[in-house]
């Protein structure tokens, strides 16, 4: 009996717009379907456009999002919402002052990260309501790494927004806002 061929790709659809993400093995047994919003400015638009409908009743002062695939997301999301955005940094630099700091292990990598919080943004959030922004939530190690960066920074959570859910996503305290969820993919053994 022949195998049937695996999946090369996993079909997303957020509004109008249609993309085939690609399957990546990060594990010998495991594979994910990869969204890279990087220079996808039609897919941020239309995940930004859905994500400010939802946002619609949230108060909140800022968006706060990890370095760096985000970013675009974060950016065309604060447009919509009329908010400012915050980017929680992989590297230190100087001039970010006493910065906050909380590690994190990447799935994709499956290495550790540092995230910082600098120090004027912390000042921007302390005692105030912020929305956690990322383009896929899977294991929930980055998103704790920023919530542990937010309750140190004083700030509370108002919702934690996303374009995908992965795999089983971790249960919060919060509203998880997602457009759409990414199952996890077996890879078989030969």
């Amino acid at each position: 009996m022949q195998k049937s061929p695996s999946p090369s790709s996993f079909p997303l659809r957020i509004g109008a717009v249609e993309r085939d993400l690609p399957l990546f093995a990060v594990r010998p047994d495991l594979a994910i379907a990869v969204l890279n919003i990087l220079g996808d400015t039609e897919l941020c638009e239309a995940a930004a456009d859905a994500l400010a409908k939802s946002l619609a009743g949230y108060d909140f002062v800022a968006l706060v999002t990890a370095e760096a695939k985000s970013i675009p997301l974060a950016y065309a999301l604060s447009l919509r919402v009329r908010k400012p955005y915050v980017v929680l940094r992989k590297n230190y630099k100087s001039y970010m002052g006493e910065a906050l700091q909380a590690v994190t292990l990447s799935i994709t990598t499956g290495k550790e990260q540092t995230l910082y919080l600098d120090a004027k943004d912390r000042h921007l959030l302390q005692g105030r309501q912020v929305v956690i922004v990322d383009d896929v939530i899977s294991t929930g190690s980055t998103l704790e790494a920023m919530r542990s960066l937010m309750q140190e920074a004083q700030a509370g959570i108002a919702a934690v927004a996303t374009i995908c859910t992965e795999g089983t996503p971790p249960s919060l305290a919060e509203p998880l806002l997602s457009l759409a969820h990414l199952p996890l993919f077996p890879l078989g053994q030969a």
